[in-house]
């Protein structure tokens, strides 16, 4: 018999709430100052955007945080969102030599959270911007990588316009990011910054074709991932069932869904787990994730899966829902139990419905999350080639049009926010060598 889970009385509003002062005090003098000017620190190499970590904890430690701000902006000017969104405990954090003796790593994450809310709140600059070119550069999207090449094109004396189709930016961090880890802040504060850099912002402005952007000297595409992937149900249609992208985007723009009782949250990525923890953080009492292979195939990090069943989720492993019932609501969602077989194209094992093995799960809601599909849009930007709806680049961020460059979800088909970061810094470095 497995052991009993201890669930906590209350949840916690936010994943990362801020540290005081003292605390980071603290915490910062907790460093080992590993690495040298020849060996970079293990949490600096697992860094996707390159942050020196050890020197931006040094200078907090000895209650410096202008320049341990500086030091983030240099290498992340989405330093305070990533604070909020990264999956340290995988990448610095996770590489932290404290951690492998045995001890509790260092909260970067929440010490770089520190810095960048104090410099942010404080107009501490994010770069000091080089003369003036005289180029145009277009970014098309005002998500991560959108953001971040567009801040890095200003800083290198380039004009940057960055048009987005939404009348706010952020994308998924800002509708699609589960508001336990973050709200709207620091958004808006990271678009005055960028401002203030030189970049101009053209909210609520859709393109349809290159041919729009034909002005500018160099274009860069930051536009994300589209819709839900079509997961098509009998009874899907019932209200209560909701897609992820519009669960979390009502959350986010302040008109939760009524979740009632028992949620049903079907797929395996780290989606999934956001929707099932924050329907815990609405008052539902049961909360399920359905997932069609085992804890070892789940996409999600390890240890958000642990998190959540430390929260209360359930998950009910190696099951396939195949119809949703109800009448004036949904109630309830048929599920077959599966075996797993050979790998298919994914490299894990392909499930088998078993036959007779069927069952309900009881639902008042029902959400579907199972991924994102490739904006079809993209098909309109003639002369891009793509592959299974992506942009293709070559290991610069180019596309097949040598003036135009591409980063973040619509290139990897959906990774972390910090690794957007790092395609759009390479993108810029390339775009700007191009402008020269």
């Amino acid at each position: 018999m497995s052991a009993r889970i201890e669930l906590p009385d209350t949840l916690p509003t936010e994943l990362r709430p801020p540290l005081a002062h003292d605390e980071v005090l603290l915490e910062a003098d907790r460093c080992l100052a590993c690495g040298g000017a020849h060996a970079p620190a293990p949490c600096t190499v697992a860094c996707p955007a390159q942050v020196d970590v050890v020197g931006f904890v040094e200078a907090l430690a000895n209650d410096d945080v202008a320049t341990a701000a500086e030091t983030i902006f240099e290498q992340n000017l989405l330093g305070g969102t990533c604070a909020r969104v990264c999956p340290a405990e995988v990448l610095c954090q996770g590489a932290c030599v404290l951690a492998h003796e045995g001890q509790a790593p260092i909260r970067i994450a929440a010490l770089q959270r520190y810095a960048t809310d104090w410099a942010l709140t404080h107009d501490v600059p994010l770069r000091a911007a080089a003369r003036a070119t005289g180029k145009l550069v277009a970014v098309v999207g005002a998500g991560p990588a959108g953001l971040v090449c567009a801040g890095e094109l200003a800083a290198r004396g380039h004009a940057v316009t960055v048009l987005e189709q939404r009348d706010q930016i952020g994308g998924l961090v800002r509708f699609a990011i589960a508001p336990y880890r973050i709200e709207c802040e620091p958004l808006p504060a990271e678009m005055r910054a960028l401002e203030s850099l030189g970049v101009r912002f053209r909210l609520g402005t859709q393109v349809e074709s290159l041919a729009e952007l034909s002005h500018y000297d160099a274009v860069f595409l930051g536009v994300g991932l589209g819709a839900d992937t079509p997961l098509e149900l009998p009874g899907d249609t019932l209200p209560g069932v909701w897609e992820s992208l519009r669960f979390i985007e009502a959350l986010k723009t302040g008109v939760p869904p009524c979740v009632g009782e028992r949620v049903v949250v079907i797929g395996g990525g780290n989606t999934a787990v956001d929707v099932a923890r924050e329907s815990l953080r609405l008052g539902a009492g049961s909360v399920t994730i359905a997932y069609r292979r085992t804890r070892e195939e789940m996409p999600a990090y390890g240890f958000e899966v642990e998190e959540a069943e430390a929260e209360g989720v359930r998950f009910a492993w190696r099951t396939l829902p195949i119809g949703l019932y109800g009448t004036s609501r949904v109630t309830s969602v048929e599920c077959v139990s599966v075996r797993l077989g050979p790998p298919d194209e994914s490299g894990r094992r392909r499930p088998k419905p078993v036959a007779g093995s069927e069952f309900l799960l009881r639902a008042d809601t029902v959400v579907k999350a199972v991924g994102q599909a490739p904006r079809s849009e993209l098909r309109a930007f003639t002369g891009i080639a793509l592959e299974r709806g992506r942009i293709v680049v070559d290991d610069e961020g180019r596309t097949s049009d040598a003036r135009v460059f591409a980063g973040g979800d619509a290139v990897n088909s959906g990774d972390s926010v910090v690794e957007a970061v790092r395609q759009a810094k390479r993108a810029a470095v390339a775009i700007d060598r191009s402008l020269r």
